[in-house]
């Protein structure tokens, strides 16, 4: 909360906004709604909350608890190199007291390395959330599956958007909540949901918790070299390197799925923004534009939020999704579109993805009526 602040007092929402957004949210819930055929509620009532920076935060620490516990857990057992953390803190020792031959300042880097992880592991992913808070316009910037049927945005980070690029702020208002009801109504087909949350945590779940991939990459840095040895240190450790450390074959096996998942997402979600938007939005083209720029635009640490969580939201992913529904529509109408929900059966598979008409093949099988 305090990185999504910036250190500073966050008035609250004004009532006005809050007011105007919840009638906006009623024209996005019926124009989805009657255009894509999905139920958009889960519970038969859509909320919308108008928050700052740091209530997006605290809500989306919630939302993203079940990936960042997974990602933050403790290892299990003693460390090597350590002790237990006990009421003296951390104690160093030297592994095997009785093996003359213990290197003791090997095993006591590999022991802090394993020790620190899970603490590193938590205030980076506070960190993360904290820095897509300052961010994001709304709940789903990240296509991530959020429990409850309430949609958030970010009241302050809209109207910055707004004055940054010119927008008029009412448009923008409401291609907000087109794009979050239009993600929560998709989010919400219980079976792609339950196959993306499933992927998401097998992905968060499978980070590799071996210090001594780390320490290898370390090479020969020596830690006990006074500041400019711990310089050295923190040069070495960039995010690049840390993710490479730390990924492991599980992530690379699941990657594609998930990827391919996600790309049909955002390119079933932005035809039916360009469907529905393009005749309530008056300037719906100038809006899009400046959104979808921002979207691709995104800063290399961000883009290392995205992967840590096993998201991938390059031009080139968002470029595929859109291909995939223009060659579905194209070669089968909106009719054909409409099935791609329908069933757990019709999920795209990665090939299918990178070639539409497998798809409708595939799906127009006997067995699969």
């Amino acid at each position: 909360m305090a990185v999504a602040s910036e250190g500073t007092s966050e008035p609250n929402v004004e009532p006005v906004i809050r007011m105007e957004y919840e009638s906006l949210v009623r024209v996005a819930e019926l124009n989805v709604a009657d255009r894509t055929g999905l139920t958009v509620s889960r519970s038969g009532t859509l909320g919308v909350r108008p928050v700052t920076r740091s209530g997006w935060a605290s809500a989306s620490v919630d939302a993203y608890h079940p990936y960042l516990a997974r990602m933050t857990g403790v290892p299990d057992g003693p460390v090597a190199g350590l002790s237990a953390f006990g009421p003296g803190g951390i104690e160093v020792v030297s592994g095997d007291p009785d093996d003359p031959m213990t290197d003791l300042s090997e095993s006591w880097l590999s022991g802090l390395i394993a020790a620190m992880a899970p603490l590193m592991a938590s205030v980076t992913t506070g960190t993360m959330v904290g820095r897509l808070a300052t961010r994001n316009l709304g709940s789903y910037d990240l296509p991530i599956p959020r429990e409850g049927d309430e949609i958030l945005v970010v009241a302050p980070n809209v109207a910055a958007f707004a004055d940054d690029w010119s927008l008029p702020a009412e448009d923008l208002r409401l291609w907000i909540c087109l794009h979050e009801v239009a993600h929560h109504a998709v989010l919400g087909v219980p079976h792609l949901r339950a196959v993306l949350v499933d992927l998401l945590s097998r992905h968060a779940g499978a980070f590799r918790n071996d210090p001594s991939e780390l320490q290898e990459r370390l090479g020969d840095v020596d830690i006990s070299g006074g500041p400019e040895s711990l310089a050295r240190l923190h040069e070495v450790l960039d995010p690049e390197m840390v993710l490479g450390a730390v990924r492991s074959p599980e992530q690379e096996a699941l990657l594609p799925r998930l990827e391919a998942l996600v790309a049909v997402v955002i390119g079933y979600v932005d035809h039916v923004m360009d469907d529905v938007g393009s005749t309530l939005i008056g300037s719906y083209r100038q809006v899009t534009e400046a959104v979808r720029r921002r979207r691709v635009g995104t800063g290399e640490a961000d883009r290392f939020v995205e992967r840590i969580l096993g998201l991938n939201l390059t031009q080139d992913q968002v470029d595929r999704g859109t291909a995939f529904v223009e060659g579905v529509v194209d070669r089968d109408g909106a009719d054909g579109l409409a099935r791609l929900w329908s069933d757990k059966r019709y999920l795209p598979t990665p090939a299918e993805v990178d070639a539409p008409g497998l798809w409708l093949a595939r799906i127009e099988l006997p067995d699969n009526d």
